[in-house]
């Protein structure tokens, strides 16, 4: 009876030692066990916060589509990881994405299964009955040259189109940002309760370059137990002074250019006359002008519509072409009256300077907004050309 005994300790002991503390992700099986493994060792509560860590990092801390290549991304970057560790992660990956979520408070996501199916049960927290998906949409941030972002708030409704109520429900909630039938962005969030306060679209996140008539459109779809609701709002007009301009090319002045149909002598490649001195090239011109007097100008021109001269005075990639410059709807060409108050230059060197300009402008509906702008310049063949133009 006594060797029974010993032998049942012995073969608890060795059971228990073999139970994993860290993350195998060998295989999804191997995964699953030692996830198994980790989740016995901790109390009812410590269960619920580990699953959903678990959640929000394959849902919103790896890139893949689908749950196995998701679960699969997780396995890599939670292989080997324990659980404080895992919860850590979680953090850092709500805070990064503007969950609401932390691993030191209570349970919020009801029970989460990364390995279970999408079945609804009795208490299931995302099995919402939702007719459809509603979507708002408001300005935010007006600085005195137009809004800075949009809000993209998701609300699920009944059948009257009425919001409907729930809580403790962890739906994965997705936005996608298009122009032109080009996907700018996509992000993720999740839905607890028709509170949702949604998604903040900062227009200076958007390249200005890829967004095709200062429009675009959002998709934003929210996935319950049942299904998933899909809503798309087209032609969401954005400021387009608040959208990010591409840096400015750094041009080579001391660059010289040859001519592909020169004749070289190739007894005298370099094209000296023998017996006398090599002479050195010219250096570039420094221009001598204060480099404010080429703003000046500038806002002068576009004041007076003058905007073949004010395209002129400028090398600045962002503009594009004069046809885009000049655009009675998006360009200067909207423009019609520009009032200066202040310019001032900020600094100068042989080949760049910057200067700050404080001045009103008027456009052709008769709205008046407020500017503070750095204008970047730079030195191209002994004359200052604006490069760069930053609203501050």
């Amino acid at each position: 009876m006594k060797k029974l005994f010993l032998l049942m300790t012995f073969s608890l002991l060795f059971f228990t030692s073999c139970k994993k503390d860290s993350v195998d992700a060998t295989s999804t099986q191997t995964l699953q066990s030692s996830i198994n493994d980790m989740a016995s060792s901790l109390n009812t509560i410590q269960q619920y916060k580990f699953n959903e860590a678990l959640y929000i990092l394959k849902t919103f801390g790896v890139d893949a589509d689908g749950d196995v290549n998701e679960l699969k991304a997780l396995g890599k970057l939670i292989d080997g990881k324990k659980v404080p560790e895992i919860l850590s992660m979680a953090d850092q990956v709500a805070q990064k994405n503007g969950i609401d979520w932390a691993s030191n408070a209570p349970p919020s996501l009801g029970e989460m299964n990364i390995f279970g199916n999408a079945s609804a049960k009795e208490s299931d927290p995302n099995d919402v009955r939702a007719k459809s998906l509603n979507v708002e949409t408001r300005f935010f941030g007006d600085n005195g040259s137009g809004p800075t972002g949009l809000q993209v708030i998701p609300k699920l409704v009944d059948d009257a189109g009425n919001p409907i109520s729930f809580t403790g429900a962890a739906l994965e909630t997705t936005l996608e940002i298009f122009s032109n039938g080009v996907r700018l962005s996509t992000s993720k969030n999740l839905m607890t309760d028709n509170n949702f306060k949604g998604f903040s679209v900062n227009f200076g996140s958007l390249m200005s370059s890829k967004v095709v008539d200062n429009k675009i459109d959002v998709t934003v779809s929210v996935k319950t137990t049942a299904k998933t609701l899909k809503m798309t709002k087209v032609g969401l007009e954005v400021n387009p002074l608040a959208l990010k301009m591409p840096p400015p090319p750094v041009v080579d002045t001391a660059a010289v250019t040859i001519d592909p149909n020169a004749v070289i002598d190739p007894a005298n490649p370099t094209g000296t006359t023998p017996g006398t001195p090599e002479t050195s090239p010219a250096a570039p011109k420094t221009p001598t002008a204060d480099p404010k007097t080429t703003v000046t100008r500038f806002l002068n021109n576009v004041s007076s519509q003058n905007l073949k001269a004010a395209y002129d005075a400028a090398s600045n990639p962002s503009w594009g072409s004069y046809e885009s410059f000049s655009n009675p709807t998006s360009g200067f060409g909207s423009v019609k009256n520009v009032s200066v108050k202040n310019i001032t230059t900020n600094g100068t060197t042989p080949n760049s300077a910057s200067v700050n300009a404080t001045y009103d402008v008027t456009d052709k509906t008769g709205r008046t907004t407020s500017l503070k702008v750095t204008f970047g310049l730079k030195s191209v063949n002994g004359d200052w050309k604006i490069s760069s133009y930053k609203i501050n």
